[in-house]
């Protein structure tokens, strides 16, 4: 699936104050490296409906052994172990044994403390990593964690490795301490490394497990077609404390949803929540939603977050303007697409828009390889669209009760007629401070 930083940003994946991101509400990360890697995988959607199953099966297994996953590897262990090998040291006896490893301890004191520690941490790392391998590894186990089990084991797969995994650390002699020293340092460094991007990742395909366990996703299936389509039911937007849910479909018989309502109604969030839920859907995992079947998409475009560029000198609505140009070339190109559009052409004035958002409509709306959700606040362009059937027409309604909305943030058929704004304007004691002047 293709998309962009500008659909990544409009959608929340990722964004600059991170506690908005969807990135942060699916950080259950344990280490370093699993955050870093979950990151990665936000940012890459899958390109079949192959690879998206195998990661659901990967997330689906972890999500039953949840309860077992044991607390060693910690964060902490991995950077002392990462910092190990940084670290100098004065050399160790080449064949420790009692004397020399105790004069050794004698005469280098901190080094030995630091061999120390390392060496108990890196025991409870190599067992962590072989209980990890077995809760993995079973005639159920296919696909990433069959192939992660097999590298654990690879490695873990040595003489000496098998001595440290029923090693008591608290117990050992010095002469032992300097022989697992000399091996992790100098023979298994590589080992100890891709055992560490191993758990990682491990780490980060359990943080999606947990967030799918906290926010109820639900996998959907991935149906083979020609043509793109999606339904839902009970679909809602995760990261609000208390989301609403929706029902939803478009397919090629009706490919594009007109979408109205007063602001603040719950039009964005509609969007972002159909966004959000078939980016996750093609990133393998569960998504925020009772049920959904859909296609496999070649790419998501938004039109959501336009803004003026002050230092080209380029308008709002020049940027507007760009961004469609830019979504029609892009989805010209036969393949799947579903494009998000929010609040078209509010960077011009009304006459403008109408007939700007006509054309837009009516031409977009031909595209079979396309599914289109836009939203508008031009509410009067909708009876000349009704006369084509591929068009659905959906709006929030809003209410007036003692000059004071009530949203109901249900979505309907039909098209909205509110016009809100001034009320707004008074509600919030604009009017009045103006009156006041």
């Amino acid at each position: 699936m293709q998309i962009d930083k500008i659909t990544l940003n409009d959608l929340s994946i990722f964004h600059p104050e991170e506690d908005q991101s969807v990135f942060y509400h699916l950080n259950f990360t344990q280490t370093n490296g699993g955050r870093e890697y979950l990151r990665y995988l936000l940012g890459h959607p899958l390109n079949s409906i192959e690879s998206i199953q195998n990661t659901q099966q990967t997330i689906q297994h972890l999500a039953t052994i949840l309860d077992q996953w044991p607390i060693s590897p910690t964060n902490g262990t991995m950077m002392v172990l990462e910092k190990y090998f940084e670290s100098p040291i004065d050399p160790y006896p080449k064949i420790p044994e009692t004397f020399n490893s105790f004069f050794y301890q004698l005469f280098h004191q901190a080094d030995f403390s630091l061999t120390l520690f390392t060496i108990q941490h890196a025991i409870d790392f190599v067992k962590g990593m072989n209980t990890i391998a077995g809760l993995i590894n079973n005639s159920e186990t296919k696909g990433q964690l069959s192939s992660i089990a097999s590298r654990i084991h690879h490695y873990l797969d040595n003489a000496i490795v098998q001595e440290m995994i029923v090693e008591d650390k608290n117990n050992m002699s010095n002469a032992t301490i300097l022989i697992y020293a000399n091996f992790i340092r100098f023979r298994f460094k590589k080992g100890i490394t891709e055992l560490i991007d191993l758990y990682s990742k491990l780490d980060a395909y359990l943080s999606l497990a947990k967030a799918g366990e906290k926010y109820r996703f639900q996998f959907p299936t991935f149906i083979e077609s020609k043509e793109p389509f999606f339904e839902s039911d009970g679909l809602y937007h995760f990261m609000l404390a208390k989301p609403i849910d929706y029902s939803i479909g478009l397919s090629k018989k009706e490919n594009f949803l007109f979408l109205t309502g007063a602001n603040m109604a719950g039009k964005s969030t509609f969007i972002k929540a159909v966004g959000i839920a078939i980016y996750l859907a093609h990133l393998g995992m569960g998504v925020p939603a009772s049920s959904m079947q859909l296609s496999f998409f070649d790419g998501i475009i938004s039109n959501i977050q336009v803004t003026d560029n002050i230092a080209k000198g380029e308008s709002f609505f020049f940027n507007e303007v760009q961004r469609i140009k830019n979504t029609i070339e892009r989805i010209n190109d036969g393949k799947k697409w579903l494009i998000l559009i929010d609040e078209l052409f509010k960077g011009t004035n009304q006459q403008d828009a109408v007939k700007c958002s006509t054309i837009v409509i009516e031409g977009l709306r031909k595209m079979q390889n396309g599914l289109f959700i836009l939203s508008t606040h031009l509410y009067e362009i909708g009876a000349p669209l009704q006369q084509y059937s591929n068009i659905q027409f959906r709006y929030f309604e809003t209410a007036v009760q003692d000059d004071q909305l009530r949203f109901s943030y249900q979505l309907k058929n039909g098209v909205s007629n509110d016009r809100l704004g001034y009320l707004i304007l008074k509600r919030e004691g604009v009017v009045g401070l103006l009156d006041k002047l």
